[in-house]
């Protein structure tokens, strides 16, 4: 029976090697430092205390834990000659990837949400959006994320795995560690498509439409009271882009890519929560002008101190 699991990583040679844990380090550090600051940043001013920026630091905590999964075994493996995971460790990685992934996924059908009604039905945003209907709409993403992960474990753990154990990338996953057990798994490989593949499909067909038809809304109102909207829209949608295109490849085409495998890895993983918190700062004024109030308090409590 196996007990742990190799990972082949990303490269053999060594001088890439360093090269890549300086990239993956600074990116790491990265999406920590950014994430964290648009947490703090809402939960501290009170001018972003309102539906939009409470789902916007939750996405920032997910994506912060999402990274967290994959991103410090990767940074450690590139000092070992033998990059290798428990089997239980190998679970907990399937688990809390597809946790975090699925919480994700719900969040920005809930941010799509919020902009519908902030949009098409500004007089009843407030009461649509109370608070009750955000803690609502956050419960209902960490619990989608929690069952999701749930049946996903399921198909791991009663698979027998009883000779090779090398994992063709830097992480588990469910597609990868299921082409390493000793039976047929063509039928999983089509369950794995139907669960998190259909799933992605349909939030990402849902969260498009759920766009245009806000799109459409916003080109019917005069330019200068839709530009902030537009602004704010177009983050929103470039966030969706960047989630979901690696999702759909990898969980949802039947038509595995090999020599994209690892550069969707990387991009789903690590990029992605980077480039979320530099989306969100840089087109939004609001969030900008926070930071920038936050940075005058530290000074001003550093100077009295």
């Amino acid at each position: 029976m196996v007990t742990e699991f190799i990972f082949l990583g990303l490269s053999n040679s060594q001088e890439l090697q360093i090269f890549l844990f300086v990239f993956f380090f600074v990116f790491y550090v990265g999406i920590m430092c950014g994430n964290l600051l648009i947490v703090i940043t809402v939960a501290s001013d009170s001018h972003l205390h309102s539906p939009m920026y409470f789902l916007l630091a939750n996405l920032s905590l997910i994506d912060l834990c999402l990274s967290s999964v994959t991103a410090p075994k990767m940074i450690a493996d590139f000092f070992s000659k033998r990059k290798v995971i428990s089997f239980k460790g190998c679970l907990a990685q399937i688990f809390l990837l597809h946790f975090f992934g699925g919480s994700e996924l719900v969040i920005l059908i809930a941010m799509a949400f919020d902009r519908y009604v902030a949009i098409c039905n500004p007089l009843r945003y407030t009461t649509v959006m109370c608070g009750n209907v955000c803690v609502g709409l956050v419960t209902a993403a960490w619990g989608t994320g929690f069952l999701h992960s749930v049946s996903q474990l399921a198909f791991a753990v009663t698979l027998p795995f009883c000779g090779p154990n090398e994992v063709d990338s830097f992480y588990c996953d469910l597609p990868r560690v299921i082409k390493l057990a000793c039976t047929d798994t063509y039928r999983l490989d089509i369950m794995v498509i139907a669960n998190s593949g259909v799933l992605t499909v349909c939030s990402f067909v849902f969260l498009i439409i759920s766009y245009a038809i806000i799109l459409v809304t916003i080109q019917q109102r005069p330019s200068d009271k839709s530009s902030k909207a537009l602004s704010t829209l177009t983050a929103h949608i470039t966030v969706v882009l960047l989630f979901f295109g690696p999702c759909i490849l990898i969980y949802a085409w039947p038509f595995p890519i090999k020599s994209l495998d690892k550069f969707l890895a990387v991009f789903y993983s690590v990029v992605t929560p980077l480039l979320n918190p530099i989306i969100y700062t840089l087109r939004n004024k609001d969030m900008k002008t926070a930071m920038k109030r936050l940075r005058k308090w530290n000074v001003n409590s550093r100077e009295k101190s």
